[in-house]
């Protein structure tokens, strides 16, 4: 039961200490403001909420969700957030700000039945969510050309590879008050990121949405009055339709924190971003795919005097 799963969260929670120090390392680091002021929980409110709707067509959506990532030996998510994290950097540089590292939050689907032995959710009935901090740089090269493109996602997907179990900094933060009150005062995320997978939409069944579910959809099923807690949400999916794979990005931020030129702005910044991995990300191996210890350079330099003889 969701009860029981609840208790035994709690009781885990003690046993968890020793992944602190990781999630401190990963918040404890520069968060530069991205809106005109920050958030305010009595203005800022899920009625208050602008959404911009961007996708990508398949003859730009395919390599990403396959040919990319599998030249990385990754997962889809390492070349979005490769890209994401360029494109953020990028956008701030263009405001007066330094730097390339992205403070993020990811949202998981939370059903982790591993992390307590002999769980079993298959019957309990609910939306599980996991939200956890990651702190990503892809480096100042950018997405132009090929040694940029590479050294953007091997970066990215080992950062990805060196976070701690994600369900544990939920654990950490809020159900063991020793370590919470360690995890309260550091930097929050602004931006969250979910990644929502692959879904097959047949012929004819695109718009088949009705108005007042649409409206919901908008509001994420949320109350209008509850307070947002990110400035900028952006959730991605992949809609396998008769023509191919469409990846649609939705962008969420409360009005008067952010303008809707400026969301636009960074949405393209990533459009370009991801097009740029795509057409220079050459792939290759970093070292977490490997059971010997070399790091990036070494690897580099391995892989350039096999590819020559």
């Amino acid at each position: 039961s969701f009860r029981t799963w609840a208790a035994r969260l709690h009781a885990e929670a003690r046993t968890r200490t020793d992944e602190l120090d990781a999630w401190i390392d990963i918040l404890d680091g520069p968060n530069p403001r991205i809106g005109h002021r920050d958030l305010d929980p009595r203005k800022d409110t899920v009625a208050t909420v602008r959404t911009l709707r961007r996708t990508l067509p398949p003859d730009r959506a395919e390599p990403l969700l396959t040919g990319v990532p599998a030249a990385f030996h990754g997962r889809v998510n390492d070349v979005l957030l490769a890209g994401l994290a360029l494109a953020v950097a990028h956008w701030r540089k263009k405001r007066g700000g330094r730097g390339t590292s992205v403070l993020l939050d990811l949202e998981g689907h939370g059903r982790d039945e591993e992390i307590l032995p002999g769980a079993d959710l298959s019957r309990t009935v609910g939306w599980f969510t996991t939200l956890y901090p990651v702190r990503l740089d892809a480096g100042a090269a950018g997405w132009t050309d090929e040694r940029g493109a590479a050294q953007a996602i091997k970066r990215v997907k080992e950062q990805l590879r060196a976070v701690p179990d994600p369900l544990t900094y939920g654990l950490l933060r809020y159900l063991n008050p020793d370590t919470a009150e360690e995890l309260t005062d550091l930097p929050v995320p602004q931006i969250v990121f979910n990644y929502l997978g692959r879904v097959t939409v047949a012929e004819g069944d695109w718009n088949l949405v009705p108005a007042e579910l649409a409206e919901l959809a908008e509001l994420g099923g949320h109350d209008p009055e509850m307070p947002v807690s990110h400035v900028l949400e952006i959730n991605v999916t992949a809609y396998d339709r008769p023509d191919g794979p469409h990846l649609e990005a939705v962008w969420s931020w409360p009005d008067g924190v952010l303008t809707g030129a400026e969301v636009e702005e960074l949405a393209d910044t990533w459009f370009a971003a991801l097009d740029g991995l795509t057409a220079h990300g050459s792939g290759g191996y970093t070292p977490s795919d490997l059971l010997v210890d070399l790091n990036q350079d070494e690897i580099d330099r391995i892989q350039a005097a096999w590819e020559k003889r």
